[in-house]
This record gives C-alpha cells, sequence and structure tokens, in this order.
C-alpha cells in the first residue's frame, strides 16, 4: 500500500510540474500573454501613429496651408514681405558660444 502511495505521489508531482514549468505549461502560457500584451500595445501606438500620417498625407493633398506651414515650420521659410522674429530664453542669451 505505501508503494502505492509513493508512486502515485510521484506521479502526481511530476505531472504537476509539467504542467507548470514543462514545454507548453503555464509558465510557456504567461510569457506568451506578457509578449502579446505587449504587441497588442505596440499595435495601438503604431495604429495611432498611422492615423496621424494618413491627417497629415489628406491635409498635404487638400490645401496649401499645411504645405506652407510645413515649409515654415522644417525649411525657416517666410512669406515675401515679412518680418522673422526669433527669441532666445534667458538661460541661452547669457550662455557664450561656440566660439567664446
Amino acid at each position: 500500500m505505501k508503494l502505492l502511495i509513493a508512486i502515485l505521489l510521484a506521479l502526481f508531482v511530476t505531472l504537476q510540474w509539467q504542467l507548470w514549468f514543462g514545454h507548453g505549461g503555464m509558465r510557456a502560457v504567461w510569457e506568451l500573454q506578457r509578449s502579446r500584451d505587449r504587441q497588442l500595445e505596440e499595435n495601438r501606438q503604431l495604429e495611432e501613429r498611422n492615423q496621424s500620417l494618413e491627417a497629415e498625407v489628406e491635409d498635404l493633398k487638400g490645401g496649401l496651408e499645411a504645405v506652407e506651414e510645413r515649409a515654415r515650420s522644417e525649411m525657416g521659410m517666410i512669406k515675401e514681405g515679412e518680418i522673422f522674429y526669433q527669441t532666445i530664453d534667458g538661460a541661452q542669451a547669457g550662455a557664450p558660444g561656440p566660439g567664446d
């Protein structure tokens, strides 16, 4: 009888070990869930980025305002007859330049 109980106990422990730590066990399931959650978050961020880019493309296709705004911000262009003012932060104004 004791031998049967020992065999059953050893079988139970082996099966539990396989369930929790073996190939395809609960540990693997948890890792897959974490991986899926990370991928879902990355997909959500990329979807937001794609929507933003789509809106920007539509703006660029639709009118000159977006093109003008982009030229101003990225290329520093100004319209004819405009006056350009550049402001410098107080901390940067007192700082010595690269040649000082």
